[in-house]
């Protein structure tokens, strides 16, 4: 039976990170994902927030231009125009990125098994042995930590005893390509309790390709059909008629924060599996990066020293309680359904004391507690991006 230190479940953004720095610790990882390639089923509209462009080194070349500008609209479509003197935003070319992090963990070590489909974990004192079935065949390797990076409604979670995310809400969206843009690249936010139930509508055109999608509670509306009326009322904002479809993504968005208990001696979970999507926003890369990058660090340490003080500092408990408020605004947002009621908050946010308000969600670095700053080590790197255009 094939023998690793660390076992990874899910090959998405936070299962890529966290392979390839314990790689870079000379660890004996094994990444597997029940997709056969990476390029397969993309789920995030990929925008990444000024503050992962600046602690992150990602590859410029699988970034797309700048987006400074965001407009938020009404439920009677009353806009208001924001403009940061940053660098705001970029929409990533999800696929090239996942190749390139592969790549990276790959050049440091790490195995890579797709189309591996997670079965089951069993827990033993020292070790465990993880099940999947691959090609029809069952295959069982034993490792000394599992990582949950499994999405959502995360299995490996179940089988650890760990929490499980119970609120969510659904997104859909269409990727599309030949649009015109007209004036400068921006991101259109909608807030209509009609189409997207306790979450907004979105369209995102950045001079290479639009994303046009809704979210809300899956309840409250049927995704696909919201989006087609979506995008039938937004003609007199961008023109479609022309636009090629690359493709549809969607899935389930976590937006209960953190949840409390995301680890335990035999492993922890990391991404969406723990809940690391801002309450408020739903964005969920840049916490992905830095949960997942600070999951890396604990448990090299714990594994190197095998001092369980190390996983205590995994504690979805602790960092929950750096955003209260920002779960209470998800749980404000949640009721505050009605259209008259969203107008009125609308009609106050353009009000000069008040458009400080939604200029700060947009543009503010302080959505996903820092919990790598005080490592000492820079986690976010890996000896092998010097190979690559950063």
């Amino acid at each position: 039976m094939e023998k690793y230190d660390v076992v990874i479940v899910g090959a998405g953004l936070a299962g890529l990170q966290c392979a390839k720095l314990l790689g870079a610790r000379r660890l004996r990882v094994l990444l597997t994902d029940r997709k056969p390639s990476l390029s397969e089923s993309i789920h995030t509209t990929g925008i990444f927030v000024r503050r992962t462009l600046e602690d992150f080194m990602l590859p410029a070349d699988c970034l797309g231009p700048v987006v400074r500008h965001v407009t938020l609209y009404s439920p009677k479509r009353r806009a208001l125009d924001l403009e940061s003197p940053h660098e705001e935003f970029r929409v990533g070319d999800m696929r090239k990125l996942y190749e390139r992090f592969l790549a990276d963990a790959v050049n440091a070590g790490v195995a890579w098994r797709p189309a591996a489909r997670y079965i089951s974990c069993e827990l033993g004192e020292d070790s465990s042995i993880i099940k999947f079935e691959t090609q029809g065949h069952l295959k069982q390797v034993r490792a000394r930590f599992i990582v949950g990076a499994d999405g959502a409604t995360s299995r490996v979670a179940c089988d650890l005893g760990l929490d499980s995310n119970q609120e969510w809400v659904i997104g859909v969206e269409d990727v599309l390509r030949h649009v015109k843009l007209e004036g400068e690249p921006r991101f259109h936010c909608f807030l209509d309790p009609e189409i997207a139930p306790g979450y907004l509508a979105w369209l995102v055109h950045d001079g290479e390709e639009v994303h046009l999608g809704v979210g809300g509670y899956a309840a409250r509306f049927s995704p696909v059909s919201a989006l087609q009326k979506f995008r039938a009322s937004v003609s007199n904002i961008i023109d479609l008629r022309d636009a090629q479809h690359v493709e549809r993504r969607g899935g389930r968005i976590p937006v209960g924060g953190v949840l409390r208990r995301i680890a335990c001696r035999r492993g922890l979970l990391t991404g969406d599996a723990a809940g690391a999507v801002s309450p408020l926003t739903a964005g969920g890369l840049d916490p992905c990066l830095r949960l997942s990058s600070f999951a890396a660090h604990v448990i090299a340490e714990y594994l190197e020293t095998d001092d369980e003080t190390a996983l205590a500092l995994y504690s979805g408990e602790r960092i929950r309680a750096r955003f209260t408020l920002r779960l209470w605004m998800r749980e404000a947002i949640k009721r505050l359904q009605h259209p008259v009621l969203l107008e009125f908050v609308c009609a106050a946010l353009r009000l000069a004391p008040l458009r400080r308000i939604p200029a700060h969600i947009f543009f503010g670095r302080g959505s996903f507690p820092d919990t790598v700053s005080s490592m000492p080590s820079p986690l976010n790197q890996c000896p092998n991006h010097q190979a690559n255009p950063y």
